[in-house]
């Protein structure tokens, strides 16, 4: 009894295997394309942020307290418009004393010239000596430095006073306005009065890693080529939509950034209607042209790490088989499609979708 099972047992292996050679070698229904060259401008974003073309800040010249604020938070001024008052009464009052001492150094220049010309009469009619002629010319001279003494102490002294008024450097916005009416404040304090953007035009910065850099260099022939070649840019806002402004390329850093292994970049737009503020961020996207390549479906693609294969339908022993194929792509992609620099020729069929479980040498139908 035990031998006739064993039998059936043999028999029936054979059996089982057959079937399996057969499953395995039934063709499988896949979606194939035959690749072909075309062109695509793919949008690729970078992370930016947003500075107005000055931020400059507003720190006062003297010291005192702040008596007037003439202006709110986020109002447009005018180059020269008043800003702040500081307490003007102690300049004033050194003003004051200024030109009071000018004005007694002048009267002493005066009695001096007269002494020194009284002098010099006496001198000619031989009734004093030549030391006193030269003592009365020495005694005018130092009355005439004291008078340039004064007069400079007079040119400081209205300096000073006008520094007591705040006047914005620049057409632009006013920032924030840490200080009030009352503070003490100086040319030392560490927080400016206020910030004052111009804000016509923005600077938009964001980095571009050193390989993709390169590679325009490389297109262009250098890197002030490359920055003239860039084509026009466009900013996404931080709340998804798109500025209707576009922006130029200006500049690029000339220092990689160790820690990340990219270059700052610089582009300016116009911001005619204020909508763009200094510390906002977004993205810039900049258009790459991608000019006869061969485009495939990203579900086309098996990604192993840093390889990329496609799977292209091949005529082995009269039957369309699937074999693997490592393609190079572009670091530029849609997100849906892959641009191949080489690994597939125009006009190849691959599968288009599935790629991750298809298997080599599999069967398609």
């Amino acid at each position: 009894m035990a031998l006739s099972i064993a039998a059936l047992t043999v028999t029936l292996m054979p059996s089982c295997g057959n079937k399996q050679q057969q499953r395995a070698a039934t063709p499988i229904a896949y979606k194939t394309i035959k690749v072909k060259a075309e062109d695509r401008t793919i949008d690729t974003k970078y992370s930016a942020t947003i500075r107005g073309r000055q931020d400059i800040q507003v720190l006062p010249q003297v010291s005192g307290q702040l008596t007037q604020l003439c202006v709110t938070e986020g109002q447009h001024v005018s180059k020269g418009q008043t800003l702040f008052i500081i307490d003007q009464v102690p300049y004033q009052a050194a003003l004051n004393t200024a030109r009071a001492n000018l004005q007694a150094a002048q009267a002493a220049e005066a009695t001096a010239k007269l002494s020194y010309e009284s002098t010099q009469n006496l001198h000619a009619q031989q009734v004093v000596s030549d030391f006193d002629l030269q003592t009365a010319n020495n005694a005018y001279m130092q009355a005439k430095a004291s008078v340039a003494q004064a007069t400079a102490a007079v040119v400081n002294a209205e300096n000073s006073l006008s520094y007591t008024v705040v006047k914005s450097p620049a057409n632009g916005v006013v920032g924030t306005l840490p200080y009030r009416v009352g503070a003490l404040v100086g040319p030392s304090m560490p927080t400016p009065l206020t910030t004052v953007s111009d804000n016509h035009q923005m600077y938009v910065y964001f980095s571009m890693t050193e390989a993709q850099l390169l590679e325009k260099i490389r297109e262009a022939g250098s890197a002030e080529a490359a920055i003239k070649a860039m084509p026009a840019v466009r900013l996404q806002l931080i709340d998804g939509s798109e500025y209707d402004q576009t922006g130029v390329i200006e500049t690029a850093s000339g220092v990689v950034d160790q820690g990340t292994g990219s270059v700052s970049l610089r582009a300016v737009f116009n911001n005619p209607n204020g909508l763009l503020h200094t510390g906002s961020t977004g993205n810039v996207i900049i258009p790459v042209q991608m000019k006869n390549h061969i485009i495939v479906p990203a579900a086309a693609v098996k990604q192993l790490q840093t390889v990329h294969q496609v799977f292209k339908v091949v005529q082995k022993d009269g039957q369309r088989v699937a074999e693997a194929v490592n393609i190079t792509v572009s670091p530029y992609n849609t997100g849906k499609e892959f641009i191949v620099l080489s690994g597939l020729k125009a006009g190849e069929e691959i599968i288009a979708e599935g790629a991750a479980l298809v298997k080599e040498g599999a069967m398609v139908e």
